[in-house]
């Protein structure tokens, strides 16, 4: 899996980036809101990235926040919304304002950006809207995390939902044992770490 990023800003517009990683240029497709975010050419950028393998393509997607990359792999999970369907959709909005729209079921709102009909809105809202509602807020940490520290975090509640435990409770429980020096942990000593807490 590739979580990021990191090298020369060598050509971009609204939709796509070039970076240069050493000496090998990778096409990136974007959101506009990570387009905006870019800096100037030939400056160092780092993206968190999506690699979407498919028989005949690969295909990588980067975001400039981690939020914004989640919900992308939450619309990619809702039937008949792939990658380019899901990042022209988060082009149109903004992860808060589109969250509030499918956890109020607002399919008026829904319709008004642009990809989404009747039938795909509504889609969204009865395959995400209990997500959200269960604690699709990220946990908060007190520290910035790097995208490494994201993905532990990530792989801890995955488990732990699973196994039948609340998020918020999660995510409480995540809060009151994550240090730096604990997330570099294994794994499952973590994820031990977090159930004596629940």
């Amino acid at each position: 899996m590739i979580e990021s990023l990191k090298g020369i800003l060598n050509k971009k517009d609204p939709t796509q980036v070039i970076i240069d990683v050493g000496g090998v240029r990778l096409g990136v497709h974007i959101t506009l809101s990570t387009y905006e975010k870019l800096g100037d050419l030939n400056a160092e950028v780092e993206l968190l990235t999506y690699l979407n393998v498919r028989e005949d393509i690969m295909e990588l997607y980067g975001f400039f926040d981690n939020s914004e990359r989640l919900l992308f792999k939450l619309l990619t999970s809702v039937n008949g919304i792939g990658p380019k369907s899901a990042l022209n959709i988060l082009s149109g909005t903004n992860p808060n304002s589109f969250k509030k729209n499918i956890i109020n079921g607002d399919i008026s709102s829904l319709t008004s950006i642009p990809g989404i009909g009747a039938k795909t809105a509504k889609r969204i809202v009865i395959e995400l809207k209990d997500k959200f509602i269960d604690g699709g807020e990220s946990v908060e940490l007190g520290f910035q995390l790097d995208s490494d520290e994201e993905g532990v975090i990530e792989d801890v509640i995955k488990v732990l939902l699973s196994l039948g435990y609340n998020r918020n409770s999660i995510d409480k429980a995540i809060s009151e044992i994550a240090t730096k020096e604990v997330l570099k942990e294994d794994l499952e000593k973590i994820i031990k770490m977090t159930l004596k807490k629940l």
